[in-house]
């Protein structure tokens, strides 16, 4: 694997959720000095995640109408599932 050096543009979690660094992390972390690496990550840290669903949804592509996606975009984060929320009562479940 090669040794990268980090992105010119800081990276923006799109959940906005924060996670807290344990000593372990930091001990597995890469190491720089600006942009010339020192110490290259060890192991792998996993993401705890969300738990597995049981009734999990299907991705699928969906051709709509700028003007509606642009209206549901409008009411902020969580926009699609407010269009799932709208299909179900359109179909009456």
């Amino acid at each position: 694997m090669a040794n990268t050096k980090p992105a010119s543009e800081p990276w923006i979690d799109p959940d906005d959720d924060d996670v807290e660094w344990t000593d372990e992390m930091f001990a597995q972390a890469a190491v720089y000095e600006g942009e010339k690496l020192v110490r290259p990550a060890s192991g792998t840290l996993k993401s705890i995640g969300r738990p597995p669903s049981e009734n999990p949804k299907k991705q699928v592509t969906l051709r709509l109408d700028p003007e509606v996606v642009e209206r549901f975009r409008a009411t902020g984060k969580g926009w699609q599932s407010r269009i799932n929320a709208e299909l179900r009562k359109a179909l009456g479940i």
